[in-house]
């Protein structure tokens, strides 16, 4: 074998290769050898990829002890690649396409699986149909043609869709087949008809071109035969005519256009057949005009008109072939692919030196990794254990606590490589938290933390609410919501929310929460002394505390139940007249809020199947309501007095208490007023605005 592919081993090296050659059963001996030929004559490899060829069943001591370093790389690359037929899984897919070439470290490794499948396929018999040769058969269309496609191995390709196509449907195969050989020598002689006038009319313009004529494989045949639902003598292309212009870049354009006239003058064109990629190039940069004509003896003819540039770009700029039936264009891959054909078709280039240092990256922002059973699951290059998780299950993802890859345990932190097989590692005390977000790569996962960690606050919030309120229900404290919403400033939380959490997190002893609770209510409760100061530096009125008004309005809930006892909730004191919506808590019964009441969003979105639908419905007149004033402004002589004077001239308005602050010039008031409706209350807030130097007014 080694002598007739003409390639010189040093003799260690050669007795290693017969050794290893002479080890293999006769069949497999003999796929090997049509292999090693297949990537010397026909992709342009040499000892290198011949050695890995042999040498695939061999350790990496063995080979390195007498080969280059980069013999073992290809080798090892076509171990795992041949491991992924061991797994459980679908060939039929795009990842396992792309998983075959990321695992191909060395570009080689790809070239060489193609030629063992083009040895395979070339060894089938197409006799008797059977279930194995079919599958081996529509693998190959599906995986290897296409492999092959991108790498620019055109001829290799048309072969392997051939082959496919003579073992999945040998009837048809035969049929095209006979029909293009029945017709060979009268389908030339037409050709050579067709061109000869167009080539003498184009010399006699003085224009420098070649003329090609090719015939179309037989899967492109019968594609367009399924395509069009018609038999093979009624597809009119079976074979195209390109002209090929040695042209000026200024005067290409035009030279094309006139060859085009030139053809179209001598041969009616169907108009409809007409594709201009010339005034418009496809996206990846073909260029040409395409016309069918109507030839001699009335047979349509296809002519592709483009210069050397132009076919230069659409030979060798990659996948143009591919795109232009319908594939999509993959970021980063088009330079590679296109350097990859042109050392592969280069005479000035030792092909085998320029592979060896050219690495494929045609996939390097993907990795892709298997499950314990074998399942594929592609993820962005740079992916953790972690992310691997959430792509399976998010309550895998929420449970994991590493992963097991082969034999050794790794963090979730631990970055996945092309072909890994994971095992993920959970625990049911697993919790996610903020620091998972930072390890994570996919939107997908980071996405699911969120969701969880959220998920757990509001489980924490409310099992912190349920344990606050049945504590102070056994030390027999009353707690009403205002005095909650104080309580959690005091111990300096900025929401409910996040004071509940730390009850339930352990972070505050509720024993020293009673004991601030009561040295609140104790601060209160004391009485300050009532004087007639002129001046808010000077003045704190705190008038005897009246009863708790007994609310009088009669309220519609869910628009039909009335008579209901309810009360008006401290956190936002709601009177007559407001937006409202009812509550029912755990401990007080029914209580009223405004809409806008600070706690509002919280208690609709923890407690939403608490929540009902409420409204004032016509009362009687006579009751009154309490609510809290903040007025603010610049603090002078007689402000108290023109605050308590509008309040004590306006109808039907009662002062409360008042509570007036003052620091630096300025003070803040606290003002509780007796109002029957929102409508009186708004009218006494519109009067308070216009007293001089009060800034604002607004409700608590």
């Amino acid at each position: 074998m080694l002598n007739q592919l003409q390639i010189s081993f040093s003799e260690p090296q050669e007795q290693l290769l017969s050794k290893r050659l002479s080890m293999l059963p006769l069949a497999e001996r003999a796929l090997r050898t049509q292999t090693a030929e297949i990537v010397v004559k026909e992709e342009g490899l040499g000892a290198l990829a011949v050695s890995a060829i042999v040498l695939k069943d061999a350790t990496e001591e063995e080979v390195c002890k007498v080969f280059d370093p980069q013999v073992w790389t290809i080798v090892s690359g076509l171990k795992r690649v041949d491991a992924l037929y061991k797994k459980n899984m679908s060939l039929e897919t795009e990842n396992f396409r792309k998983l075959l070439l990321a695992l191909a470290e060395d570009v080689r490794v790809v070239l060489i699986i193609i030629a063992e499948r083009v040895a395979l396929m070339r060894t089938l018999n197409a006799g008797e149909d059977t279930e194995e040769r079919r599958k081996v058969a529509q693998e190959t269309s599906f995986l290897y043609a296409p492999l092959a496609h991108r790498l620019g191995l055109y001829a290799l390709k048309t072969e392997l869709e051939d082959l496919s196509l003579k073992f999945t449907n040998y009837t048809i195969y035969k049929d095209i087949a006979h029909a293009l050989n029945e017709k060979k020598q009268q389908r030339d002689a037409y050709v050579s008809a067709f061109i000869r006038p167009v080539e003498d009319k184009l010399r006699s313009l003085g224009l420098r071109f070649h003329i090609k004529g090719r015939t179309k494989s037989i899967h492109s045949i019968y594609n367009k035969m399924q395509k069009q639902q018609c038999g093979v003598d009624k597809i009119y292309d079976l074979f195209a005519i390109r002209i090929i212009l040695d042209s000026e870049p200024e005067k290409e354009k035009a030279e094309c256009w006139q060859v085009y006239s030139v053809v179209t003058d001598m041969y009616q064109p169907n108009p409809k057949r007409l594709r201009d990629w010339l005034s418009i190039p496809k996206s990846n940069g073909y260029e040409s005009l395409h016309t069918t004509v109507l030839g001699p003896d009335n047979k349509w003819v296809e002519v592709q008109i483009r210069t050397e540039r132009m076919d230069e770009i659409a030979e060798k700029g990659v996948a143009a072939h591919w795109k232009y039936k319908g594939g999509k264009a993959e970021t980063g891959m088009d330079e590679f692919l296109k350097g990859v054909r042109e050392m592969l078709e280069s005479e000035q280039v030792d092909t085998a030196d320029a592979i060896s240092d050219f690495k494929l990256n045609l996939y390097d922002k993907e990795v892709f990794v298997f499950t314990p059973n074998g399942d594929l699951h592609k993820l962005p290059k740079g992916s953790t254990v972690l992310d691997f998780a959430f792509s399976i299950h998010t309550n895998l993802g929420c449970r994991c606590v590493g992963g097991k890859i082969g034999s050794k345990n790794v963090p979730i932190k631990h970055v996945l490589r092309n072909g890994d097989q994971v095992e993920i590692l959970q625990s049911p005390q697993q919790r996610p938290n903020e620091s998972w977000i930072k390890i994570v790569k996919t939107s997908k996962a980071r996405n699911k933390i969120r969701q969880a960690i959220k998920e757990q606050e509001y489980k924490n919030v409310a099992d912190g609410r349920e344990l606050f309120e049945r504590r102070f229900k056994n030390w027999k404290l009353p707690l009403e919501e205002s005095d909650v919403m104080h309580l959690c400033k005091q111990l300096g939380f900025k929401t409910l929310s996040n004071f509940y959490q730390a009850i339930a997190q352990g972070k505050i002893d509720l024993l020293d929460i009673r004991e601030k609770y009561l040295q609140m209510q104790q601060a209160q409760s004391e009485s300050q002394s009532n004087t007639n100061t002129i001046s808010a530096s000077e003045f704190v009125q705190n008038p005897n505390q009246q009863e708790e008004l007994h609310q009088q309005e009669e309220l519609v809930l869910d628009d039909t139940l009335r008579n209901v006892a309810f009360k008006a909730a401290k956190c936002c004191n709601p009177i007559y007249g407001d937006k409202i919506f009812a509550f029912v808590s755990a401990t007080s019964g029914i209580k009223i809020h405004r809409e806008d009441c600070p706690n509002a969003g919280f208690l609709k979105s923890r407690y939403n199947y608490r929540k009902m639908k409420a409204s004032w419905s016509n009362r009687t007149g006579g009751q009154v309501s309490a609510a809290t004033l903040i007025v603010v402004g610049k603090d002078n002589l007689g402000i108290v007095s023109n605050i308590s004077s509008v309040i004590s001239k306006e109808a039907g308005v009662m002062m409360r208490s008042i509570s007036i602050d003052s620091d630096g010039g300025n003070f803040e008031g606290h003002l509780t007023v007796l109002v029957d409706s929102n409508d009186q209350l708004e009218n006494l807030i519109r009067k308070l605005r216009n007293i001089a130097n009060v800034d604002s007014v607004t409700r608590k």
